[in-house]
């Protein structure tokens, strides 16, 4: 029901910012949280930031809470990450994705769809 596809990633180097963007099809979007997972290589997928589908709420990991905000456009079926002050260790592969129930609680079995994901590199 609903298709993911996410552009935006790039080259930035360290302290730069970057904004990546989320197109989301489906008519009923608006109903859905939006969250932003990443990968980075030899590592398993993490958790980076989630918005709420009702009152807008916002989850981020430690990692990144006070560098990174994600919002969200319903009238475009957009969602955002805006990235400031990058680090090397944020390179990685960011995943948009999109569960219907469980908000902002963060599980293993958070998103029921997901893209196909935008390479993000930050150099030294």
């Amino acid at each position: 029901q609903v298709q993911l596809v996410e552009s935006g990633g790039g080259l930035v180097q360290a302290g730069g910012s970057l904004r990546l963007s989320c197109a989301a099809s489906g008519r009923t979007f608006s109903t859905y949280a939006m969250g932003w997972f990443r990968q980075a290589p030899g590592k398993e997928r993490e958790f980076v930031a989630i918005i709420n589908w009702h009152d807008y709420s916002t989850v981020y990991a430690d990692s990144v809470k006070g560098r990174f905000t994600i919002s969200r456009d319903n009238a475009k079926n957009t969602v955002y990450l805006q990235m400031n002050s990058l680090k090397v260790e944020d390179t990685a592969v960011y995943y948009c994705a999109a569960d219907s129930l469980k908000g902002t609680v963060v599980t293993g079995r958070w998103g029921d769809y997901w893209g196909q994901g935008t390479q993000v590199t930050v150099s030294s």
